[in-house]
């Protein structure tokens, strides 16, 4: 295996596993009054281009990294949206 193949898996490892508390203790919580909505707005859509990019270019650790972080992105993001829009009214 490349070392740059390698490197790529373990970023990709490394980018979910940093995801996966927050996303899991928005879940459990339901609490997102400290989340900046403009930050995971913006982390989804950038996750969301750079799947593309490792689709579009046979880059699997780059497309599955992004597919994944992307859709913690938006569980979040809605939850946010959910919580600051709906749940009030």
């Amino acid at each position: 295996m490349e070392p740059s193949l390698i490197f790529g898996w373990v970023a990709s490892i490394s980018m979910v596993m940093g995801y996966i508390p927050q996303t899991i203790q928005t879940v459990r919580t339901r609490k997102t009054d400290d989340i900046a909505m403009g930050t995971f707005l913006l982390m989804g859509l950038g996750g969301l281009c750079f799947a593309i990019q490792g689709w579009l270019i046979g880059n699997w650790p780059l497309f599955t990294c992004n597919v994944l972080t992307t859709t913690m992105s938006a569980i979040i993001f809605g939850i946010k949206i959910y919580n600051d829009y709906f749940k009030s009214k």
